[in-house]
């Protein structure tokens, strides 16, 4: 390499001009003109345009021969553009390089696609040529995007007292939730260990050997079924305190998403809101909703209960819930449309949808003859309709109704552009209940995980109720997505017995799963609590990026592939054999 980069193509600014310079970097792209041949080089600042004269020969003549993506440095001079060809778009816009030397580092074959912003590509073309997509300078943002959220996590965590402590990556199984990724061992036969699906029980040993407060920006891995927006390998920023309460968490991480956020332009109120699980159910069918506009849950139940209307009344003497949205501007829908909103509800073990439709002040509704018109006239009312507004109805446990109901109101709300753009809606949702029911297997399994602390005025219920027993568990929500989860975790044994007993885990299975972590507990456990954000959902949103794979430099696909790379693939017999392995496919 002869000629040595001695300034970046996108810092060089009118401050320059007269100066010699040496750039490097990518072609652009190539345009010739009026006997001179111009060529915009990009690196990772930015692109700058040189200007190739054919007074210099042998230049210009290997000028010609420049296809795009071609590696190259120039020498070349500052000068300032001629007036009408000022580019105000472009940072480099009035200056450009009058080129005197061009070494050409390495060519290129034709890319499959063009390395511009408004490539309308596949993703899994993107995926399999990631090296090319990442020079687009929207990929590339958003990688300095996370390069710098990184940074400033550091730096805050650090000036908050806290300490960067790497966990284990090579780990035991502790199957719960999500299925483990296993990697068998080649020197104790027979033996496995798995790829941590979070810190969570280092960052309580981390606790327990007093190190007080810790974080990690970590490396997660969940063999689940995949959805458009989960990874088989993710990042979270994990984070746990000593000597605290909710309270003190939530003021470290709210400082902390603060500044995270300013990198986007994008406030955080100064103090975050709680909203209690109990009530984001009751108001929007989801701990995890999106308050950036109204359209809340309406429970009809009580003016129901005794109509004529037997798919209602029938399912609230059971146990069940009516429950209702109203559809601002709706009555118009079509048939077919309000079909589709039926079929969709489907999807979420519905199995149905009423509505009534208000135009002219007059109902128009299949259900209206079974309905009384004092029941009518307060359904109504409940659900604040006025002339012109649909009401949509499901009928169900109340499960069901908030589930369907819940993203029947996100459906609605896309559908009718309801959301607005460029507006965030943070919130913590708080009081989880401590155990979820698991109707299949008959018993009770942990909301978040088996450490996470009961409420203190709920102890008491973990002997004789525990379905009533509220966590003291959050979650950090913006705009329906879930930023980040976490608790204050038990530090009492006879406490963690109790969960357990209400869990039904026998002590021979508790020490299996988790026995390093009891042993611990015995001798002095500070009262501590943590969470952890993924880090990638939250770049996602920063970004405005369509995608989780748009924030991830290598991604894989829905399907957990890797079309670079062609991972996951097969060994050989050799490496199999060595690991005392056989397939059974």
């Amino acid at each position: 390499m002869k000629l040595k980069r001695t300034h970046k193509c996108g810092k060089i600014r009118s401050e320059n001009i007269g100066e010699e310079v040496i750039v490097s970097g990518w072609v652009q792209k190539r345009r010739d003109h009026g006997g001179l041949i111009f060529i915009d080089i990009r690196d990772r600042s930015g692109i700058v345009q040189t200007v190739f004269n054919p007074d210099n020969q042998d230049i210009f003549e290997e000028a010609e021969n420049l296809r795009a993506e071609y590696v190259v440095s120039v020498k070349a001079k500052v000068r300032k553009r001629p007036d009408g060809n000022i580019n105000s778009e472009m940072k480099t816009g009035e200056i450009e390089l009058d080129v005197k030397d061009l070494e050409i580092l390495d060519e290129a074959e034709t890319p499959p696609f063009h390395v511009e912003n408004s490539a309308d590509v596949s993703d899994d073309l993107r995926l399999k040529y990631r090296y090319i997509d990442l020079r687009r300078p929207f990929m590339k943002n958003i990688i300095k995007m996370r390069h710098q959220a990184m940074k400033i996590t550091r730096d805050y965590l650090v000036n908050n007292d806290f300490w960067e402590i790497e966990t284990p990556i090579l780990t035991k199984s502790t199957p719960e939730g999500a299925r483990d990724y296993l990697v068998p061992s080649r020197v104790k036969e027979g033996k496995f260990f798995a790829l941590p699906q979070s810190p969570q029980l280092f960052k309580q040993l981390l606790m327990m050997s007093g190190m007080e407060r810790y974080f990690q920006i970590a490396r997660c891995f969940r063999d689940e079924d995949l959805r458009a927006n989960r990874q088989p390998e993710f990042t979270q920023i994990d984070l746990e305190m000593s000597f605290v309460e909710k309270e003190d968490i939530f003021e470290i991480v709210e400082g902390l998403v603060k500044n995270i956020f300013e990198i986007a332009n994008i406030e955080v109120p100064s103090e975050i809101k709680e909203m209690s699980y109990y009530e984001a159910i009751e108001k929007y069918g989801s701990d995890k909703p999106d308050l950036r506009f109204g359209m809340t849950l309406k429970d009809i139940s009580d003016i129901v209960e005794d109509s004529d209307f037997n798919i209602f009344s029938g399912t609230v003497k059971k146990g069940g819930q009516v429950k209702g949205i109203t559809v601002k501007n709706g009555a118009d829908l079509s048939r077919s449309q309000i079909d589709n909103y039926t079929d969709y509800v489907k999807e979420f073990e519905a199995k149905g949808l009423a509505w009534i439709a208000l135009e002219n002040n007059e109902i128009k509704s299949p259900i209206a003859k079974f309905l009384s018109e004092d029941e009518i006239d307060k359904i109504i009312k409940k659900m604040e309709a006025e002339s012109g507004d649909l009401m949509l109805f499901v009928a169900d446990s109340k499960k069901v109704v908030a589930n369907s109901l819940g993203n029947l109101r996100l459906k609605v709300a896309k559908d009718f552009n309801m959301i607005p753009e460029n507006e965030y809606e943070f919130i913590w949702i708080v009081d989880f209940p401590l155990f979820e029911y698991d109707e299949k297997e008959n018993s009770l399994k942990p909301q978040h995980h088996p450490f996470t602390a009961p409420r203190n005025e709920d102890i008491e219920l973990l002997s004789t109720d525990p379905r009533k027993v509220r966590s003291d568990a959050y979650d950090l929500v913006l705009n329906g997505e879930e930023l980040g989860g976490g608790s204050i975790r038990i530090h009492d044994t006879e406490v963690q017995q109790k969960v357990f007993n209400a869990l039904e885990m026998s002590e021979e299975e508790a020490e299996e799963k988790f026995g390093f972590l009891l042993e611990a507990f015995k001798y002095g456990t500070p009262p501590h609590g943590g969470i952890a954000f993924g880090f990638d959902r939250m770049l996602q949103i920063m970004s405005g990026a369509d995608s989780i794979r748009d924030v991830i430099a290598f991604p894989k696909t829905q399907s957990a592939t890797s079309p670079l790379t062609n991972a996951p693939s097969s060994v050989s017999k050799e490496q199999l054999e060595e690991l005392k392995i056989k397939l059974d496919i």
